[in-house]
């Protein structure tokens, strides 16, 4: 495997850098390179599922796919930061057929066929900042680029809303996770210094503004390095558990719960109560942080953000000894508000943070993991950045 480019380097030029990767791996120069960054989100997890409301942005930890066409029919992935990949025929495409990182490419062109887009075959080469496994969202990205990279080389320029729909059928229907379309929107929709509030029913979108550094305060993420694992079926079963309880509700989805109290009171088995009082109480929490953000009171969402990890602790059940303890330390060290980030089960907390504390944070932080004897965390600030983009 290809070493990574420099990171000085990678971050001057990146097109250029993947762009000579792509060479060396394959023999000739890639027609085009496409971005697609990681994200965050701020507030509102596990409620895309259920026609709710969410709440990311954008990372500068960013994927880089260098790609061009062939006539062949043939297939070849490589990337700098993993093994695997290989090549195969673009017919022999199937669900399951293909395992690791390299399925989240070959689906994007599966989707591709399955949807009426003279794809052919491909050479495409990734090269990428996003933390695999942290919960970032590093699969959501690269099914982005791929789709983008796929459709593009072979004349076609989808809208960023059919990007959106077929990465995610990528993870569904071709990967088997059972996500909703908060990390796809996430990473094609985001714009610098927003976040991106999502009604992921209706699809419709509002950029509201979000600049923390400038009211002296910082997004600090804590990649606790514990592994972030979803398709063995703990995320598929927190969605079938909302589907069962809004059946059992009688209505479409949980999104339509407007009396938490008599919903809660009209189910047999605690589980669905406590699967459905998160999903509820979540999607108030969203909407009271936009109200927070759009009259510029960013301190009141430090709260909101705690609550939500409460609420994930306690009532969805998806966080793990590493994740709470970053969380506990956080706070214990000023942090304004701290929860953990993406489907959960590991992967990365996010702290609402005033500038002053913040490398008291990351002291708190290390030193719990010490006496834990986990493994050292790494952190990081948070900036919110620009969604997917073509390169050159």
């Amino acid at each position: 495997m290809a070493e990574p480019a420099d990171a000085a380097a990678r971050a001057a030029d990146p097109a250029a850098q993947v762009a000579a990767a792509f060479t060396r791996s394959f023999g000739h120069a890639p027609e085009g390179v496409w971005a697609a960054p990681g994200r965050i989100n701020l507030i509102g997890e596990h409620t895309d599922y259920s026609d709710g409301f969410v709440l990311p942005f954008a990372l500068p930890h960013t994927l880089h796919a260098a790609a061009a066409p062939r006539t062949d029919g043939a297939v070849r992935l490589r990337s700098l930061q993993a093994p695997g990949g290989g090549a195969f025929g673009l017919a022999d495409l199937a669900p399951g057929a293909v395992e690791g990182w390299a399925a989240y490419p070959a689906g994007a062109l599966w989707v591709l066929r399955q949807e009426g887009y003279p794809v052919d075959g491909l050479d495409l080469l990734v090269d990428s900042t996003i933390p695999s496994g942290a919960g970032l969202s590093s699969s959501a990205a690269l099914s982005c680029a791929a789709v983008m990279a796929g459709a593009a080389l072979h004349g076609a320029e989808p809208s960023a809303s059919q990007v959106i729909r077929m990465a995610r059928r990528v993870e569904n229907d071709f990967v088997g996770m059972p996500c909703g379309v908060l990390d796809q929107s996430a990473s094609m929709l985001s714009a610098e210094g927003h976040a991106l509030f999502m009604d992921t029913r209706t699809m419709e979108t509002e950029q509201v503004p979000f600049a923390p550094d400038e009211q002296g305060m910082t997004v600090l993420v804590v990649d606790t390095r514990a592994p972030h694992r979803l398709v063995e079926g703990h995320y598929a079963d927190r969605h079938r558990a909302c589907q069962e309880a809004a059946k059992a509700l009688g209505v479409e989805a949980l999104r339509d719960v407007a009396d938490l109290d008599a919903a809660l009171a009209g189910l047999a088995s605690p589980e669905l109560r406590r699967r459905v009082r998160h999903v509820v109480t979540e999607n108030a929490r969203v909407l009271e942080t936009v109200e927070h953000l759009r009259a510029g009171r960013l301190r009141q969402v430090g709260p909101l953000l705690t609550a939500s990890h409460m609420s994930l602790r306690d009532d969805y059940e998806v966080t793990v000894p590493e994740v709470d303890t970053a969380v506990r330390a956080l706070l214990s060290a000023g942090a304004l508000g701290a929860r953990i980030t993406g489907g959960g089960f590991g992967g990365c907390v996010i702290a609402l943070v005033e500038r002053e504390f913040v490398e008291a944070c990351g002291r708190a932080v290390d030193e719990a993991y010490r006496e834990e004897g986990f493994t050292p965390p790494s952190l990081f600030e948070a900036t919110p950045s620009p969604g997917a983009h073509r390169l050159r």
